[in-house]
């Protein structure tokens, strides 16, 4: 029986490679992670162990190969300079079926670019560090008529978030899966945000 309801959690899969941003997914993760309705799945190219940008050493729950799409309720990429220099590849299949199913994708700071140059911003409303910044990271991106000058985005299955914003990151993704409710959702916000907490 345990095993049957924890097979009916929604499962949310966070994509880990060397050097990611560790602190733009650390407002999120103890959220989720403490929910009952949600599995965390942190996975990597090949399952070996990580080191973040903060020097932390993580073993991913699984590798890029063992997943399958069917499992997969929503996509998480942190950023992380491996971007920029074009590493990652191999995550675009993955990536680009998430997004054709109609599933949740979260792109937080250079992560964004990678999402610009596989054309999946251009008819979505979303944001990025700066324009300049995704054009040039990007050159296939062509979606400037709908770039917002906005800390996080979200638009149909597509949440963006500039690299200063894991908060609003994080707000929008609890908005997406329904975590809470939008009125506990705005007093979490405004706690992490400004240390102001409302009963």
């Amino acid at each position: 029986m345990g095993e049957r309801m924890n097979n009916m959690r929604k499962k949310i899969f966070v994509f880990l490679f060397d050097g990611f941003s560790d602190w733009e997914i650390s407002f999120f993760t103890p959220e989720i992670n403490k929910s009952e309705q949600f599995d965390l799945v942190y996975f990597s190219k090949d399952g070996s162990l990580i080191t973040s940008m903060g020097g932390l050493h993580i073993t991913p729950t699984t590798s890029l190969n063992e997943l399958k799409i069917e499992d997969i309720d929503m996509l998480i990429l942190p950023g992380g300079t491996a971007w920029e220099k074009g590493e990652n590849a191999e995550i675009e299949k993955l990536t680009k079926s998430v997004f054709e199913k109609g599933k949740p994708i979260a792109a937080i700071c250079a992560a964004t670019a990678y999402l610009g140059q596989l054309g999946l911003l251009n008819g979505l409303k979303h944001t990025s560090n700066d324009l300049n910044y995704l054009k040039g990271i990007a050159p296939k991106y062509y979606g400037e008529e709908n770039y917002q000058n906005s800390l996080a985005v979200t638009d149909r299955n597509i949440i963006t978030a500039k690299g200063i914003a894991p908060i609003e990151f994080a707000r929008d993704i609890f908005k997406t899966i329904g975590l809470f409710s939008d009125d506990y959702i705005e007093r979490w916000f405004q706690l992490f945000k400004n240390g102001i907490w409302s009963e």
